[in-house]
């Protein structure tokens, strides 16, 4: 279908009369020629049939969708005029000469009456045509914003056009230039979802591809096609090739200036996915490369201070150990302990957060006994512990969770750890337990600075440390309160952090609770 013939078939729409069009021409005139005999037995002047035959040329081109139609009634009725209304009657002579004028003025009069109804009927339809078409793009672009998937644009431009011609389609995604399988999207489930599969379509719609041109039924290029086939791009770039079955009714030029729109629409959709999509993978990089610079920066820093405290330790007990006396010596030997246990825990909490968030850490999840976890976990608490008061309030029934005993008493250290490295020396470290519904809550409180809004906000993203600075100069890498985070959800709970009145935190944390059978 050229655009050319598009125009043409919809200039003879409005130019060559059909059958119907004739029949309701040739009625008006019958059913005025009628009234005008009416209109003369009863006394009524020339001068009010004319207006009759007026009113039937005016009722011929609000009836009719040809111009001809037009044209034919002002002709015939000012014939049929001078046949039955003119003396001498049933011919088409005129005794007075004053008559001619007369005819040619009621030619001209009938003329102009038919042009302006049909300019106004053409106005009205235009009007019609364009709400129609911006009520359809309207609809079609809502549809289309709300598609975040290939699949789904796809789906709206189908169901949009199938509404608007009532015809079967067939859309070929077309990915890095290739052509993907057909989906055939019907109007009925009967359909024969083989449309446009054979190796004929396939060749037109591989041409199309290349060319960038419509081509199929219709057209001039393999018109033998069962398909209208049109590419779905943007300038250059192709996005797909629909296909639309062309079975008795070719599209109109309105229906097709509207399926173009309509592609338009969903090629301009599919391109703003593309680029969201280049989008997000750039900004994932930039977050992997932020991530990546945090990490290398956070540890050649953070790493420095323990590092060079247990190298200056071992050289001095190298060099110096007989000059040293028992009381420093055993100091040097806690600090390389303290340090070296600083960091095993530091490489092996970056180890568990990266397992997990890469989906690699198996969850062994059994029933457990939380009093157990917990004492565990006190054992391995920070050396610096001594300088604080951990109180912990059993709730004086037996707590079980479902839980990795192993990963939940890390994480059991880590905040108690993070409440001893960021409180003050004597603060208070209050550990509650018990059962919330069908979860087992640990509240884990102190009494020190707290946080403000800001770290709070960011307490469990990774490498974040806020304000907050240690008292041995050692910082936390931000990791443990992040691998915090991973592990209680990876049990499927979940882990906040509150304001302690008057002063300092609370973390609280929620497990499974656990079920244990009975055997009697």
């Amino acid at each position: 279908m050229s655009s050319n013939g598009v125009t043409a078939s919809g200039i003879a729409e409005q130019i060559v009369p059909t059958g119907k069009d004739l029949l309701v021409t040739g009625g008006i005139l019958i059913a005025m020629t009628s009234l005008g005999l009416c209109f003369s037995s009863l006394g009524f002047t020339e001068s009010n049939i004319i207006t009759v035959y007026n009113l039937g040329v005016l009722l011929s081109a609000i009836l009719t969708r040809s111009h001809f139609c037009s044209l034919i009634s002002s002709l015939c009725s000012v014939l049929l005029f001078n046949y039955f209304f003119t003396e001498p009657r049933f011919t088409f002579h005129a005794y007075e000469p004053g008559y001619s004028v007369t005819f040619v003025i009621m030619l001209i009069a009938a003329l102009l009456t038919g042009s302006l109804a049909y300019r106004l009927k053409d106005n009205a339809r235009e009007s019609a045509r364009s709400a129609f078409r911006t009520k359809v793009l309207f609809d079609t672009n809502q549809l289309l914003q709300k598609s975040r998937t290939y699949d789904d644009v796809l789906q709206v431009m189908a169901n949009r056009v199938i509404l608007l011609l009532d015809k079967d389609v067939i859309i070929y995604p077309v990915e890095e230039g290739q052509l993907g399988a057909g989906y055939v999207y019907a109007r009925d489930q009967k359909t024969d979802h083989t449309l446009g599969m054979d190796h004929s379509e396939a060749e037109v719609v591989q041409w199309v591809l290349e060319n960038k041109k419509r081509a199929g039924a219709t057209t001039k290029v393999f018109p033998r096609a069962k398909c209208l086939y049109l590419a779905i791009r943007i300038n250059e770039t192709v996005y797909g090739i629909m296909g639309i079955l062309i079975e008795k009714k070719t599209l109109s030029s309105f229906e097709y200036s509207i399926l173009i729109s309509i592609l338009g629409e969903g090629a301009l959709a599919l391109e703003n996915l593309g680029n969201q999509k280049a989008k997000d993978e750039a900004t994932l990089i930039a977050q992997k490369e932020k991530l990546r610079a945090n990490l290398l920066r956070t540890i050649s820093h953070d790493l420095r201070t323990p590092l060079t405290s247990i190298s200056g330790n071992a050289s001095n007990l190298c060099n110096h150990y007989k000059m040293l006396d028992d009381a420093t010596r055993g100091q040097m030997f806690s600090d390389i302990l303290d340090d070296s246990e600083w960091l095993i825990q530091l490489v092996e909490n970056l180890l568990s957060v990266t397992r997990i968030e890469n989906g690699e850490m198996q969850l062994n999840k059994a029933v457990e006994d939380f009093d157990d976890v917990l004492d565990e976990a006190l054992k391995h608490i920070d050396r610096n512990k001594s300088e604080h008061e951990i109180e912990v309030c059993p709730p004086g029934e037996l707590i079980i969770a479902n839980m990795d005993a192993k990963l939940i008493t890390q994480v059991i250290i880590n905040i108690i750890n993070n409440a001893i490295k960021y409180t003050q020396a004597g603060s208070v470290i209050k550990i509650e337990y018990g059962y919330a519904g069908t979860m087992i809550f640990v509240r884990i409180s102190d009494n020190g600075p707290g946080m403000d809004t800001k770290t709070k906000e960011h307490a469990f993203d990774m490498f974040y440390t806020g304000q907050n600075k240690i008292a041995d100069s050692k910082r936390s890498m931000g990791i443990g309160l992040a691998l915090c985070r991973s592990v209680v959800e990876a049990h499927g709970g979940r882990i906040e952090i509150t304001d302690n009145e008057p002063s300092g935190c609370i973390f609280t944390l929620y497990l499974e609770k656990g079920d244990v059978l009975i055997n009697e």
